[in-house]
């Protein structure tokens, strides 16, 4: 069975009243308070469109009445009043119409303001949780949920401001205005319809609303099986799996058609009871009005009052019908929404917690113990120190804990047992701001926005000149293939940075951290992607921008750590060996081994080389 809620966001209440709260929330920020008089406005405009809304056939009638009165007289100034009695009763019903068009002008920014508010509250949300959150969520179902409660929003505040609300006071004016001005029964039909129509719809949309969720969480898996599928694109070709991943596609897809004609016609039944409840009460309305007419008991302008306050009563009642709908699902649609700004970061910053200022970059791990959701300890009282200043190298197998004592750096991740230390502080006790902004990453895998070299380069610091850029530009060894570029630094890096090699990326990655000039410098595999001439080239500027500054160093080419203060090797999240490179080569341990072992491949490279 599949997980019904695979990103783990829906909230424990998603209803109409929450729903509610939320939009009024929303509209009371202190970011929307410049609005607070054009929403007054908005709603008094609608109420005053409800009043014309009764009061125009009211006047229609009076002016028929007078026509009906005038047949087989010539008396032309009672006909000129009865017609601008008439003008006047269509002007009104104009007027009505005209009002909520002027209101949804002047209210248009408003809602737009609105949505952006709240999506950028849940975006920021979002970007502030922690990476384990973004680790096991989809990129693309986390964007359409954000997507959707935009949309809901818009929905929400339009409907229940200006159709619900106005709706119901239309109706109990409507039912007085035909009480006191023709007959009770008129009231009793017209209140009884609402009544029934309302009782019909409330119940075939919550049937409704649970469709529409299944449609959703249909909706979501497409789109994150898509954008997923696109993303990744390189593998998907590299392993020949365009049919297959077509294929998973079409079936998310036709999943989601089954769900959305289930939604649809259940819509199509809810529309035809309404025309059913609306017409007959309308049905009821006119019989008993054409009997009184005949009966002399009401005249033929009164009838044509009657029927246009019903019709008037009923028009926005087809609305109604579709903002009920729509509601409720705004209210499914928010649902993820609240579970994503329910979500609490696993990695906060504590009440108590201070900024690291001029940093100096002494590190240390005291006693560390980390393990990773699912998996047994990765790190196990791992300790070592680095004072400001010196390099420290890590090397080991894969999965023996070398990045996770990155992460625990940055504090991507706390700390199961034991504490990290940057300048004698516990990480835990530092704004982490402060404490990232003190370190510079180069990381194996270099991920770039899909935007110019020069927007990824100066993204480590974005407040910096022109001259500076280029410098680290040059100082990274990329001056010469920018140079090669008809655009430049203004050249589009492509999603992701695929536009451009491993080596390439690598090296804009490197500018990046050059340009951030950080107390403490971390290089996890940054030489990894580069040819032997270009990774001694790039080295060589790794080397100038580590002197005098903390290096923390994960590598797999022990070539590029020989010149460490000290090396240490992790095998199973424990540190087996540590000391220098000398030290480590004369205990003849397993760095020894690896040191021999890349040495002699290295030896069959060049003579292969020097073969061809």
């Amino acid at each position: 069975m599949s997980n019904p809620d695979p990103d783990g966001l829906d909230s424990a209440d998603g209803g109409v009243g929450k729903a509610i709260i939320s939009v009024i929330k929303i509209l009371t920020r202190k970011k929307m308070r410049k609005w607070f008089p054009v929403i007054i406005l908005s709603v008094l405009l609608t109420l005053l469109a409800s009043v014309l809304e009764i009061l125009s056939p009211l006047v229609i009638g009076a002016a028929i009445n007078k026509i009906a009165e005038l047949k087989g007289q010539s008396d032309g100034i009672s006909m000129e009043q009865a017609l601008l009695f008439l003008t006047f009763g269509i002007f009104l019903r104009f007027a009505a119409a005209g009002i909520p068009q002027l209101r949804d002008l002047m209210f248009l920014p408003v809602s737009q303001n609105a949505q952006r508010v709240a999506v950028v509250e849940a975006f920021e949300h979002a970007q502030h949780l922690s990476l384990n959150f973004h680790q096991t969520r989809r990129v693309g179902a986390l964007n359409r949920i954000i997507e959707r409660a935009a949309s809901s929003i818009d929905y929400l505040i339009r409907f229940l401001a200006f159709n619900i609300g106005p709706t119901f006071f239309r109706l109990i004016m409507a039912a007085i205005v035909l009480a006191l001005a023709f007959d009770i029964i008129y009231s009793v039909i017209a209140v009884v319809s609402v009544v029934v129509y309302a009782t019909v719809t409330l119940i075939v949309t919550e049937y409704r609303v649970k469709q529409r969720r299944r449609m959703n969480e249909a909706d979501t898996e497409t789109k994150a099986v898509a954008i997923d599928s696109l993303t990744n694109f390189e593998t998907v070709k590299a392993f020949a799996a365009e049919k297959r991943v077509t294929r998973r596609f079409d079936e998310a897809l036709k999943q989601f058609n089954r769900k959305f004609i289930t939604a649809m016609r259940s819509m199509y039944l809810l529309n035809l009871a309404q025309a059913l409840i609306l017409n007959a009460g309308l049905l009821g309305v006119l019989a008993i009005g054409a009997f009184s007419v005949v009966n002399g008991s009401l005249q033929i302008g009164d009838l044509t009052a009657v029927m246009l306050m019903m019709l008037s009563l009923f028009a926005p009642l087809n609305i109604l019908g579709f903002a009920l709908r729509e509601i409720k699902q705004g209210a499914v649609d928010l649902e993820k929404m609240h579970g994503l700004l329910a979500k609490a970061p696993e990695v906060a910053d504590r009440a108590t917690a201070k900024p690291l200022v001029t940093p100096i970059g002494h590190v240390e791990f005291q006693n560390v113990c980390f393990s990773h959701e699912g998996r047994q300890n990765n790190l196990d009282g791992v300790t070592f120190n680095v004072p400001a200043g010196k390099k420290l190298a890590i090397v080991g197998k894969s999965g023996a804990g070398k990045s996770t004592i990155l992460k625990l750096l940055f504090r991507f991740y706390d700390v199961k047992t034991g504490n990290v230390r940057v300048d004698n502080s516990d990480v835990r006790d530092l704004q982490q701001e402060s404490l990232r902004n003190a370190l510079g990453l180069v990381s194996q895998d270099v991920v770039l926005f899909n935007d110019t070299i020069r927007a990824n380069v100066e993204f480590g610091r974005p407040d910096v000149t022109e001259d500076k850029i280029i410098e680290a530009i040059e100082r990274a060894q990329l001056k010469d293939f920018v140079k090669s570029l008809p655009k430049g630094l203004d050249t589009i890096v492509g999603e992701r940075g695929l536009k451009l090699s491993g080596g390439e990326k690598q090296r804009v990655g490197i500018a990046r951290v050059i340009l951030r000039d950080p107390a403490i410098l971390v290089l996890d595999e940054a030489t990894s992607a580069l040819d032997s001439s270009t990774e001694a080239a790039v080295q060589k500027a790794l080397n100038e921008i580590a002197m005098n500054r903390t290096t923390l160093m994960v590598a797999h080419r022990l070539s590029t750590i020989v010149n460490a203060d000290e090396i240490i090797v992790l095998d199973d999240g424990r540190i087996s060996e540590r000391g220098s490179h000398q030290d480590l080569l004369a205990k003849n341990g397993y760095y020894s081994k690896m040191w021999l072992q890349q040495a002699k491949s290295s030896s069959r490279s060049s003579s292969m080389r020097l073969a061809g």
